[in-house]
C-alpha cells in the first residue's frame, strides 16, 4: 500500500537511479553543479553541499532540490507542507486506498486523519516530505485497527468449562480448516478440545473435519449428513462436560446472510449451546465483499471477533484494514499458510509493518 502511494507521489527508486549523474572526477562547471542540496526551508549555500551519505545507493528518494522545498513547504516559523500539496497527497491516497480494497468509510477516516496530521505537524529540519506522509499514514492505519484486544487463552482459563466457540461465515471461507488450526493452537497450550461437526449440510464436510480431528488427535462429535446441527453441538458440549474438556469448537454450514433458513439454523445452535464466543471467518482475498459479508452477518447474528484466512496471499491488505473498523470487533487470528502452525494471534503493529513493507515483499 505505502509502496504504491510513494511511487505515485514521489516516483520509484528505479526512476531516480535511471537519471544520469555528474562524473565523479573533474565535473564540468555550471549552475547545476554548483547548486547544493536543499535543507527544508533554508536557502542553499556553499556550506550545505550534498554529503556522501545522501548519495548512498540504498536511498530510495534523491536529496530534495531547492524547487521541491518551494513546492512542498510553507514559509515562516517552522516547516509545514503546503495546503495545496496536502490536497494532492490526499487525492493520490484516495486512489491507492480504493485500489487496495479499503472500504469507503475507512478510506474517508484515513484521509481525514492524514490531513489533520500533516496540517498540524511541524517537520524537522531537512526532513523529506515522504517521511512525513509515511508517518501520517501509519498513524491513521493504527487508529483504524485500534480495538480492545482479546486474550483468548486467558479468557478460556478464567471461564466455566466447557468454553464454547461458534464459527460462522460464508461458503469457501476456510472455516473448517481454521477450526482445525485453532484446535491445534489450543491443544499446544494444554487445553482439552472437542470438535462439533455442525456442518451437516455440505457434502463431505463431516469427513473433512473428522480427518482434521484424527490428524490432531482430538475428539470429533458427529452425526449423519442432514442431521440437526444444534443436536450435534449439544452432544459435543455434553461430551466435553463428561470428559472435563476445556473447549468446544462448533463448525457450522457456510451460509449467505440472505439464506433465511440457514441463518435461523445458526440462531438455533446458539440458543441450544449458548457459546461464550462467536467468531466470523472471512477470506481476506474477497476484499470488500468479505467486509460486506461481515457487516451483514453482524447485523443478522452478531459475533465477537474475526478470523481472517489467506492473509499470506492478500497483497492489498484492504479487507484486514477495513473489517475491524466496519463491524467494531477485533481480529482475533489470521491464517498465513496451509499448515496447522500457520495461525497467529492478530497484532496491529505486525499488520502495520506488513502494509508498509510491500516494496520489500514484492522484490522477493
Amino acid at each position: 500500500m505505502w509502496a504504491r502511494l510513494k511511487e505515485r507521489l514521489f516516483g520509484s527508486g528505479e526512476d531516480q537511479q535511471a537519471k544520469p549523474s555528474a562524473p565523479s572526477e573533474t565535473p564540468a562547471k555550471g549552475p547545476r553543479d554548483e547548486t547544493p542540496a536543499r535543507v527544508a526551508g533554508k536557502a542553499p549555500t556553499a556550506a550545505s553541499s550534498p554529503s556522501p551519505a545522501s548519495k548512498a545507493p540504498h536511498r530510495v528518494l534523491p536529496p530534495p532540490s531547492p524547487e521541491d522545498v518551494e513546492d512542498y513547504f510553507t514559509d515562516g516559523f517552522g516547516f509545514r507542507i503546503k495546503e495545496a500539496k496536502i490536497n494532492d497527497i490526499l487525492r493520490e491516497l484516495e486512489i491507492v486506498l480504493l485500489e487496495s480494497d479499503v472500504a469507503l468509510e475507512v478510506e474517508e477516516r484515513i484521509r481525514r486523519s492524514v490531513r489533520k496530521y500533516l496540517v498540524d505537524q511541524k517537520l524537522r529540519l531537512g526532513q523529506d516530505p515522504a517521511e512525513a506522509v509515511e508517518a501520517a499514514l501509519k498513524s491513521a492505519v493504527k487508529g483504524v485497527l485500534a480495538q480492545p484486544p482479546l486474550d483468548l487463552e486467558k479468557k478460556i482459563r478464567e471461564s466455566p468449562k466447557p468454553f464454547v466457540i461458534l464459527f460462522i461465515g460464508v461458503n469457501g471461507s476456510g472455516k473448517t480448516t481454521s477450526i482445525a488450526k485453532l484446535a491445534d493452537w489450543l491443544r499446544k497450550r494444554g487445553l482439552g478440545v472437542v470438535l462439533a461437526a455442525g456442518d451437516t449440510f455440505r457434502a463431505g464436510a463431516i469427513e473433512q473435519i473428522a480427518i482434521h480431528a484424527e490428524r490432531l488427535g482430538v475428539k470429533v462429535v458427529r452425526q449423519g449428513e442432514g442431521s440437526d446441527p444444534a443436536a450435534v453441538a449439544f452432544d459435543a458440549v455434553q461430551h466435553a462436560k463428561s470428559k472435563g474438556l476445556d473447549v468446544v469448537l462448533v463448525d457450522t454450514a457456510g451460509r449467505q446472510h440472505t439464506n433465511t433458513n440457514l441463518i435461523e439454523e445458526a440462531k438455533k445452535i446458539r440458543r441450544v449451546v449458548q457459546p461464550q464466543l462467536t467468531i466470523f471467518v472471512g477470506d481476506a482475498l474477497n476484499g470488500n465483499d468479505m467486509v460486506e459479508q461481515a457487516r451483514m452477518f453482524h447485523q443478522e447474528l452478531g459475533f465477537d471477533g474475526v478470523m481472517l484466512t489467506k492473509l499470506d496471499t492478500d497483497t492489498k491488505g484492504g479487507s484486514a484494514l477495513s473489517v475491524t473498523y466496519v463491524v467494531h470487533r477485533p481480529i482475533l487470528f489470521v491464517g498465513v499458510g496451509q499448515g496447522y502452525d500457520d495461525l497467529r494471534p492478530f497484532d496491529a503493529n505486525w499488520m502495520v509493518d506488513r502494509l508498509f513493507s510491500d516494496a520489500a515483499r514484492a522484490s522477493k
